[in-house]
């Protein structure tokens, strides 16, 4: 299976696009000096930097030991951000970076291209203490390697074949056990970019440093089913089980696999997870089942988040198991959309003590009462601040998948897909309906206002996510169409071919609504899927609880831990709509209702600078006649 990405996929979500756009002005708002100042030292080249101002902090701060890593994925998220829209300005941008770094290699005397110098690599050698010097490097690696995938620049393939000599020439002499010494020391992503390099040139050389950096201290009581994460860095290992599936791609080596389809088991399915998808607690990996011991102001850290959604595609496309597309959805939402470009807005001369915008919070506090903490954009450039861009840089990833003559849907949002089938080409148009009967969104919106049968038939907020699909295709074309039915659905989704009411009950197979069919130009499918209230117990507690409104966490606004009272009724049913709609848009803000005070809710993805509290204590289901739900 592959997934349909790059230009074979436009976007047309507004809030994804909104996210894409901010993300696009930021990586082009960082001057290019700045980005390459560390490795223009390290090479000799621009010393002494007279102007402060154009200069970066924080991790990127020449005196810090990591100095230099975030350019590896400023690389990555604009080659990515080209291969999407075919940007020319920010390619452009991308290959003068490049070819600054091939610079810098040359004046460091041809292959080291890193931004810190090659003594860190012998003191880890020898015990000394360095701040992941593989780390640091790996980034610049990625950023090559994806420069070279997604934009066809040589240069950066040929500064990342050379700069790899260094590594094999380090490496080479190294017994089994000095080179698991050297990897206990953060090695970030090296493994994939191996297998990268590999599948790039077929050169020997990038298998003999495959077998080289194969992490056994990690990999082999992982295959023997023990649990090696527990309390363990989340982001370090979770790069290498990417490694290690990269690895089988390329070279068909099932211990690789394994390897990684172990990892996963052992990461998600016997640990579970926050309801927000996120599993980690201070950069760590939670006990199994344990989050109610975590919560803190250090959960989620947004690097797990968006690295896992990456191990997440490749389990999809392997295995076609719904799950794994479930879990991308849950952490877009509520992770990366949470944790990143955050943007407010005040209407009609209100004001707040708090800015409107947020750059990006390393993490996501589950602890109630607290704030999420946002990023500066030039004096921090903590790890996360270097996936956000990555994260941000393509939303039309994860969209779209295609396994024979099978398309399947992932995460739903409007877009355009084009691909082909038995030599045909085939577009499908996604858009949703939001049942508002209205485009009017602000006061200063054109005073034009057709009339819609929806504003009657919907007078209230309609409870649904309701997907349009439209087949577009020169001649008629069969396949089967995988419609995503989420885990999140309480009611039974309803469908529509032609604007023919269609039973799914036949159709539904592995978590997918199957259709299969001759496919004519102009076909209209339409996907209904309630969205509804549901409450998650928070895995290790007896009575904490946290609320979805389909799949969009919410958060209650207080400063400090607030409880629910059932009072005689369901858990699902505290919550209520709360100011259900504004000008044309259906809103997704609840109240809490039956309680001595109450308590606004809104996503989370959508929280500021408030504080908030995610996971709330529900009293008396002993004696409220209703089972305590668990989910």
């Amino acid at each position: 299976m592959r997934s349909l990405y790059g230009k074979d996929v436009v976007l047309r979500e507004g809030e994804l696009l909104m996210k894409e756009a901010d993300n696009r002005n930021y990586l082009m708002e960082l001057q290019s000096d700045a980005l390459l100042q560390n490795f223009y030292q390290e090479a000799g080249l621009h010393q002494n930097f007279g102007s402060k101002s154009m200069a970066h902090g924080g991790w990127e701060d020449p005196t810090c030991q990591l100095r230099g890593h975030f350019l590896g994925h400023w690389l990555s998220a604009a080659a990515m951000r080209y291969f999407e829209t075919g940007d020319e300005e920010i390619l452009a941008k991308a290959k003068h970076v490049v070819h600054e770094l091939k610079k810098c290699q040359n004046e460091n005397g041809g292959i080291w291209a890193a931004s810190v110098p090659e003594k860190y690599f012998y003191w880890i050698a020898r015990g000394k203490q360095v701040w992941a010097p593989h780390y640091n490097v790996h980034k610049t690696f990625m950023g090559l390697c994806d420069m070279y995938r997604y934009a066809e620049c040589k240069e950066a393939l040929d500064v990342a074949v050379s700069f790899a000599k260094w590594f094999y020439d380090f490496t080479k002499e190294n017994t089994r056990e000095e080179m698991d010494n050297l990897l206990d020391f953060e090695t970030g992503g090296m493994l994939e970019v191996w297998a990268d390099l590999y599948e790039f040139t077929k050169d020997d050389m990038f298998l003999e440093l495959i077998e080289k950096y194969d992490r056994h201290r990690l990999f082999d009581p992982l295959l023997r089913g023990v649990d090696v994460l527990t309390n363990m860095h989340a982001n370090t290992t979770i790069p290498e089980a990417i490694g290690a599936a990269k690895v089988y791609e390329v070279t068909g080596n099932e211990r690789y696999k394994e390897i990684a389809l172990r990892y996963w088991e052992t990461a998600v399915t016997k640990r579970g997870c926050f309801v927000t998808g996120g599993q980690t607690c201070g950069e760590i990996w939670t006990p199994l089942h344990s989050m109610a011991q975590r919560l803190g102001d250090k959960n989620q850290e947004h690097c797990t988040v968006y690295n896992m959604m990456r191990l997440a595609d490749i389990l999809f496309k392997w295995t076609g198991d719904v799950k794994f597309l479930d879990y991308i959805e849950q952490n877009l939402y509520n992770g990366i959309m949470a944790q990143g470009y955050f943007r407010g807005g005040h209407a009609n001369g209100q004001t707040a003590d708090y800015p409107e915008e947020g750059l990006i919070t390393y993490f996501l506090p589950m602890s109630a009462g607290l704030r999420k903490g946002w990023g500066n954009k030039f004096n921090d450039f903590f790890c996360c601040h270097g996936t956000l861009v990555q994260a941000n840089a393509a939303h039309n990833r994860f969209l779209y998948y295609a396994d024979g003559d099978n398309i399947y849907t992932g995460v739903y949002a409007a877009s355009i897909a084009e691909f082909e089938l038995s030599g045909k080409k085939v577009t499908i148009e996604q858009r949703r309906d939001t049942l508002s009967g209205s485009f009017h969104s602000s006061s200063t919106s054109s005073a034009e206002q057709a009339i819609d049968d929806n504003t009657h038939i919907y007078p209230h907020q309609p409870d649904v996510m309701k997907q349009c699909f439209t087949v577009k295709t020169d001649s008629e074309c069969e396949f089967t169409l995988n419609l995503r039915l989420p885990k999140w659905l309480k009611r039974k989704a309803e469908l529509t071919v032609n604007g023919e009411i269609t039973d799914i009950s036949a159709l539904e197979k592995d978590g997918f609504v199957k259709l299969s069919r001759l496919f004519k130009n102009g076909d209209e499918i339409n996907l209904s899927l309630p969205l509804d209230i549901y409450a998650t117990k928070l895995d290790g507690s007896d009575d904490m609880y946290a609320f979805s409104y389909g799949p969009i966490v919410l958060a209650g606004l207080s400063d400090c831990e607030r409880t629910l009272h059932l009072k005689g009724h369901k858990i699902e049913e505290l919550l209520v709509h709360d100011n259900e709609r504004e000008w044309g848009s259906w809103k997704e803000t609840f109240k809490t209702r039956y309680q001595d005070a109450g308590i606004k809710f809104i996503p989370l993805k959508n929280i500021g600078y408030e504080r908030y509290q995610v996971y709330f204590p529900v009293e008396q289901y002993k004696n409220s006649g209703f089972a305590a739900p668990v989910r």
